[in-house]
């Protein structure tokens, strides 16, 4: 455990590693809060299976609305995704998880009435406050896993988080794809879908709400009359780190291999450039998923385990540039069916660690905010680079992309991993093996905690 400091309140001092103020975590895992950290975890589930259903039931919505809006209406909901996470965090700080969490999960749940209205504008209305709601799902998750649960535990804790919103992802859709299959035999109306949403949503704010812990936020200096300094002030502690930026960006960096190439680019690459059958292709793209679901809670056990972070993150983030490098220029069939992906998948898991690397850098007071501002960096990272590879992947004049321009659009992608692995260097070791002195550490990023 870090030891405790007092945090100035002059502005620029900071103390990374104080626990202001707040009571430490249990040194023991105790029931009532893992289940408070599971039901956020089950809302992560949830809101991603929400998130997917779209897509699924995409036919239906463009004959509901006279056209195809719903690429509008993805890009309108992550908008406010990332916007909202820098509120979440200082809601969270201020006001304590029972009285946000249960609230973000019934906004999800409005969201979905309001998207069974059946219009087009209802669609885009409920889908963006649903996207206001969604965000407290992990950051909530991770805030209560640092808040509650024994320290040594947090990495695996929020890989599990993660491993949870990819199953949902993953599997969360089939449900809805049977449900309203015109040739199943269910043959329910898409509203329905929504309603049914809206209700599980419902009951699970309920539940959150009485299971979770009374108490207000971590600082009692959050607590004091509504001001924009005191507003203010968490995002100063937390972008005034530079280790705040580095985790950022570290992390937004390893997630990109999945959400751009993986998620959105895999199964072109591998049915134009690698000439397999769409159908081997997109199974084989929906490996790095699965794989992240392996990935995020076994990375994150090691790293609890062994108590280090880096080492872990280091090596996961060496073994993706390898599968990476191995998935673009290797032609198909060299290796076992799936290995490549999923190996991908697995050591993708690696960009979670700098998730709780953010909590553990900057004060316990800060935690909520820390983890928005991380869900900020990684959303905007992603945001950033999306439209520059999709600008790469498209066609000179009539003919069509060939294996070597996959390759080269692909490029920026393994360069993020190899620049996320020089910037992990200066990372500050956070994880419970870390020496003593390495509290008063005045590396790179680092911030003296006083004595």
């Amino acid at each position: 455990m870090a030891r405790s400091a007092t945090v100035s309140a002059a502005p620029p001092p900071i103390a990374v590693k104080a626990e202001t103020g707040a009571a430490a975590p249990p040194m023991q895992l105790k029931s009532l809060f893992f289940v408070a950290w599971l039901l956020c975890a089950i809302f992560y589930f949830f809101q991603y299976a929400v998130r997917s259903a779209p897509g699924v039931m995409q036919q239906d919505l463009t004959a509901a609305w006279g056209g195809n809006h719903i690429g509008a209406m993805i890009s309108a909901y992550y908008v406010a995704y990332a916007l909202m996470a820098l509120v979440a965090g200082v809601l969270l700080d201020r006001y304590g998880p029972r009285h946000t969490i249960p609230y973000g999960i019934a906004a999800v749940g409005v969201g979905c009435l309001i998207f069974a209205q059946g219009s087009e504008l209802a669609g885009m209305v409920g889908f963006v406050l649903q996207a206001l709601g969604a965000i407290f799902a992990f950051i909530g998750s991770s805030y209560v896993a640092a808040r509650y649960l024994p320290k040594r535990m947090l990495a695996m804790f929020i890989g599990f988080t993660q491993c949870l919103g990819m199953a949902g992802a993953a599997f969360g859709s089939k449900p809805v794809q049977m449900a309203i299959d015109p040739a199943g035999s269910f043959q329910v109306p898409w509203q329905y879908v929504w309603v049914a949403f809206a209700c599980a949503g419902f009951g699970l704010a309920v539940l959150t709400w009485m299971i979770m812990p009374k108490e207000k936020g971590d600082s009692q200096s959050h607590h004091g009359a509504l001001s924009v300094g005191s507003l203010v002030h968490p995002f100063k502690v937390v972008f005034g780190n530079p280790q705040s930026w580095l985790a950022g960006i570290v992390g937004g960096l390893l997630f990109l291999p999945t959400t751009i190439g993986a998620l959105v680019w895999a199964t072109a690459f591998l049915h134009d450039g690698q000439q397999m059958p769409m159908a081997a292709a997109a199974s084989d793209a929906a490996m790095v998923p699965i794989g992240w679901v392996i990935g995020c809670p076994l990375l994150g056990y090691i790293a609890d385990k062994i108590g280090r972070r880096k080492p872990v993150l280091i090596g996961g983030a060496l073994l993706m540039l390898a599968a990476g490098l191995a998935a673009i220029y290797v032609p198909a069939g060299t290796f076992p069916r799936y290995s490549v992906a999923l190996v991908l998948g697995i050591a993708s898991g690696a960009a979670m660690i700098p998730f709780s690397m953010m909590k553990e850098v900057n004060p316990s007071e800060v935690k909520g905010t820390a983890a928005g501002v991380m869900n900020f960096l990684v959303f905007l990272t992603t945001g950033l680079m999306s439209p520059f590879i999709s600008r790469l992947m498209v066609p000179t004049g009539d003919t069509p992309m060939a294996l070597a321009d996959f390759q080269t659009a692909f490029m920026p992608l393994v360069a993020g991993v190899a620049a996320a692995i020089v910037l992990s260097l200066f990372l500050r070791e956070t994880g419970s093996a870390a020496k003593p002195r390495e509290d008063r550490d005045t590396s790179f990023g680092a911030v003296p905690v006083p004595a």
